[in-house]
């Protein structure tokens, strides 16, 4: 590691990424690493910064922040040869719980960088109806969870997580069976009907829950995880064993695995690593070797 490009999200971790990110480049300088820093107004600046960036050379591209600047950097490395590195200081942090990233200690994520061993690992990939590509690293979630990330963007208030809480209570008043047809690597078509549908790449979203627990980002397949059931209670009682993973021993959870899955469920959005992908139908499928990342 000579010389490494640090891509800050300002708002990720409520406003403590910039700290976060002095932190890490203060340690990157010490262990006399060259790092240029740049910070984007938004997804599409932070975009086009990067790529300028990967266009003059760098030995990694850095994020500080959460999920959602993570995910603008993979649209960019997807099967590169740049590694990413993550100094953690969002309010998620699926991707660094994966990898064992240290989180709340940006020196030890930045000397997990600056120690530069690298893994090749899969990432996930959404193909809209379009033909427009949209790349993931942990899960890709339609059906319920789309439907409440839909209503609280649309929310001007409240603020922070408590808009997502009054977004999903409303939801779950309104909570039902959507139908969906399925097709999972060249098999049939299922025609079903599900309350959520999650693809993994790896094992949790928001935040730590396992959503997908046997996901295997180095496998080359996609973890589906299904919920049948439109009651309420069984809903509500579900959600605390998605921290432990073990709702996939309910009834009314089905698993599968699939190297690629075409879903479509009309009215539906698809959100990937917590943010927005696009309407459905969209093929969704695991990558293989198309990442590589700075781990410990």
């Amino acid at each position: 590691m000579n010389r490494i490009t640090v891509l800050t999200n300002p708002a990720s971790g409520h406003g403590n990424a910039p700290h976060a990110a002095e932190r890490a480049i203060a340690r990157f300088q010490q262990r006399g690493i060259n790092v240029c820093e740049i910070v984007g107004t938004d997804a599409t600046h932070a975009r086009r910064l990067v790529d300028d960036e990967l266009a003059r050379g760098t030995d990694a591209l850095v994020v500080v922040g959460g999920d959602g600047i993570i995910s603008v950097a993979l649209q960019a490395l997807a099967l590169g040869d740049v590694p990413l590195g993550i100094i953690p200081a969002g309010t998620g942090n699926d991707h660094a719980r994966e990898f064992h990233i240290p989180t709340g200690d940006p020196e030890a994520a930045a000397d997990v960088v600056a120690d530069g061993k690298t893994q090749t690992v899969d990432l996930g990939r959404i193909v809209d109806a379009t033909g427009a590509v949209t790349w993931f690293g942990t899960v890709m979630a339609a059906g319920f969870d789309s439907l409440v990330s839909d209503r609280t963007n649309r929310m001007s208030w409240p603020h922070g997580r408590m808009r997502y809480n009054v977004a999903m209570v409303a939801e779950l008043s309104r909570l039902r069976l959507l139908p969906f047809r399925l097709t999972f690597d060249d098999g049939p078509e299922v025609v079903t009907e599900l309350t959520l549908a999650a693809f993994g790449n790896t094992r949790s979203y928001g935040g730590g829950m396992l959503i997908c627990p046997g996901a295997d980002p180095t496998d080359g397949l996609l973890d589906i995880t299904m919920v049948h059931s439109a009651s309420r209670t069984k809903l509500i009682r579900l959600f605390p064993t998605v921290f432990k993973g073990t709702h996939v021993n309910l009834p009314e959870v089905t698993t599968k695995r699939a190297a690629a899955v075409v879903v479509d469920s009309p009215g539906i959005n698809a959100y990937a690593d917590g943010d927005f992908a696009c309407p459905l139908p969209v093929t969704v499928s695991a990558v293989p070797h198309a990442l590589k990342l700075l781990r410990s």
